[in-house]
């Protein structure tokens, strides 16, 4: 049941980014003139839809993405011929054209800055640790961190070029610059600053999360909170209730979830000694974790129960304030998005960091029991993507299409078709390659069994 109300909720999601990419081309293109169609969601057979004034608007099989049809547009299939009607697509001017193929990726930015800004102005939330000093909850075993001498309770003053950051900066540092090389650090222990280098070379499967780094941020002062325990789960059964606050672990203080759960993995699932408060009170608890699939494939060593969130500061933004915060976001993770693709070409991001319909579908799944607004921030992450993505100058995307329209104009004359058709099948072929690569670097990061 959890694995198919992920489903639905990837659908839903990925839907509404499509829906509204789609309608961008599709606006555009009435508003010039060109007669579409069809106006699909999904690929594949058709499911179900309208028709209407010559538009078939369908809902089909595959919830992968979506397209507008539009007459005489060619998109790489050889059965597309034109009459040169006035209303097909190759009538219409080139600049009428880019505009119709811009329009999808400005509609997902419209909808991206649309969804910050509705966050900013009823929910604009921080988590307190993120701009505050980079203090180390814990460092797990056998990570580059751990191999660079960083320790729990140590801070970091300087990372790659970055001094005094946040953990907000370094977890962006971490997203941009990783590679075959080491990223140079500097933290404090014990009151002395110690220089040294995150090898992210030895992380297994180029999974580059933080905790994968060891850098574990404390997110909390005090211990962790547990708001809900799960029934039959190994907290249930080692005494624990509604209400209690996990203090430490063995010898280990515990202020995250992360901390937790690296400290059992380290562990083994080992049993382990639990001191509890609740009320002010104290006491001491025995477990036994438990080797446990989250519902989606991927398993961990787990304790059962639903932690308290940790410190936000909450607020909400007047209206003109909210724009110009969602407007600071979106700019903000345009560079970001910006840094890994250029990261990607030059090999300071590895391509096992990107994430296909699976990836996308997990980070649905936990967005939705963060909550609604978490939704709503990834769905904005998603959309202003899609645009990026869409804007790449490679055939069969948008700015493939662009590319080929600023090529012919500068021509003054059309590309010739037979090469067209050659360019559009190797693209194709690369397209379809590299979304099997993504699909099965997603799967190759969920693990189905102990290691």
């Amino acid at each position: 049941m959890h694995i198919l109300s992920v489903i639905v909720e990837f659908a839903i999601v990925l839907g509404i980014m499509v829906l509204v990419h789609e309608f961008g081309h599709f606006a555009v293109a009435k508003l010039c003139g060109v007669r579409v169609e069809a106006f699909s969601i999904g690929f594949g057979p058709r499911l179900f839809g309208v028709r209407h004034n010559g538009t078939d608007y369908k809902v089909c099989l595959l919830p992968l993405g979506g397209y507008v049809k539009m007459a005489g547009e060619y998109n790489g299939d050889p059965n597309v011929t034109t009459t040169g009607a006035p209303d097909e697509f190759t009538s219409k001017t080139r600049w009428q054209r880019i505009l119709i193929a811009l329009a999808g990726p400005f509609a997902n930015f419209v909808l991206s800055f649309f969804l910050l800004a509705m966050v900013a102005h009823y929910h604009h939330e921080t988590d307190q640790y993120l701009n505050g000093p980079a203090v180390v909850d814990y460092v797990p075993l056998n990570t580059p961190a751990a191999h660079s001498g960083l320790t729990t309770g140590d801070t970091i003053v300087g990372f790659n070029n970055v001094s005094n950051p946040t953990w907000e900066q370094i977890l962006e540092e971490v997203e941009v610059n990783l590679s075959n090389h080491a990223i140079p650090f500097k933290f404090l222990h014990n009151g002395s600053t110690v220089s040294a280098s995150l090898d992210v070379a030895s992380v297994n499967n180029g999974d580059f999360s933080p905790d994968k780094l060891g850098l574990i941020p404390r997110m909390q002062v005090g211990p962790l909170g547990m708001q809900h325990i799960s029934a039959g789960s190994p907290a249930e059964r080692a005494g624990l209730v509604d209400g209690d606050a996990l203090a430490r672990v063995d010898s280990v203080e515990i202020h995250s979830v992360q901390t937790l759960l690296a400290y059992l993995k380290d562990r083994n699932g080992a049993p382990a000694t639990l001191l509890v408060v609740h009320k002010g009170q104290t006491r001491t608890v025995q477990l036994q974790p438990e080797w446990r699939d989250n519902g989606i494939g991927s398993m961990s060593f787990q304790v059962g129960f639903k932690p308290l969130p940790v410190p936000t500061d909450v607020e909400q933004l007047p209206l003109g304030s909210s724009l110009k915060q969602s407007l600071i976001d979106n700019g903000k993770d345009s560079t970001l998005i910006l840094r890994v693709l250029k990261g990607l070409f030059t090999r300071h991001v590895s391509v096992k960091q990107m994430s296909g319909p699976v990836g996308i579908a997990q980070q649905i799944d936990i967005a939705t029991q963060m909550g609604p607004w978490s939704v709503v921030q990834l769905m904005s992450a998603i959309s202003l993507n899609l645009g990026i993505m869409n804007l790449l100058p490679f055939p069969i995307l948008d700015g493939g299409m662009i590319l080929f329209l600023i090529i012919e104009s500068i021509m003054r004359r059309d590309v010739d078709m037979a090469i067209k058709e050659r360019v559009y099948q190797v693209a194709f072929v690369c397209i379809i390659l590299f979304a099997c690569f993504v699909m099965f670097n997603d799967i190759t990061k969920l693990h189905f069994g102990k290691p």
